[in-house]
């Protein structure tokens, strides 16, 4: 059996950050999703689906994100209930999310270049999530670092002995 789900959609409000009594961070938010066009509709609609991280993963969606911002949410979708003040039983789905890609960067309106920043990634043993990416599109590196496979320009130079194959 199969319980994954890939959106792509915008914030509808800044997250909301709160930790359990244990100190375990967790997130909330709501992903507006447009809905395929169907015949002649002049409006677009969309879908609003509550999203949930934890840990880590809800630490830096609450520092990071904000409405209007354009994300990819991946997860599983959970269905819980509970009992609200009148008794009556509430069925809550939602999208327990284990990787939140930043599909723009936060000056998006000062013309700067969008940016893929990873968050999450795969669970571990643990189930805990953390940072798994950053900013791809820096422009420039420190030439006087001591990488040497740092983008300066030049070829790099490797002989066939270097070469483990």
């Amino acid at each position: 059996m199969l319980n994954r789900v890939i959106l792509i959609g915008r914030l509808t409000k800044d997250p909301e950050l709160r930790y359990t009594p244990q100190g375990v961070a967790v997130t909330q938010f709501t992903l507006a999703v447009d809905r395929s066009f169907s015949g002649n509709r002049e409006e677009r609609e969309a879908d609003f689906i509550p999203i949930v991280t934890w840990r880590q993963l809800a630490e830096t969606c609450a520092n990071y994100l904000r409405k209007g911002r354009l994300a990819a949410v991946e997860g599983r979708i959970q269905v819980r209930n509970y009992e609200n003040n009148e008794g009556r039983r509430v069925y809550v789905t939602e999208v327990i999310a284990d990787n939140v890609r930043f599909l723009e960067s936060a000056n998006r309106e000062s013309g700067g270049q969008a940016r893929d920043e990873s968050f999450g990634g795969a669970p571990s043993a643990s189930g805990g999530s953390g940072y798994s990416g950053g900013n791809r599109s820096s422009g420039s590196r420190n030439s006087g670092s001591n990488d040497p496979f740092a983008d300066d320009g030049r070829p790099i130079d490797i002989s066939d002995d270097d070469l483990p194959f």
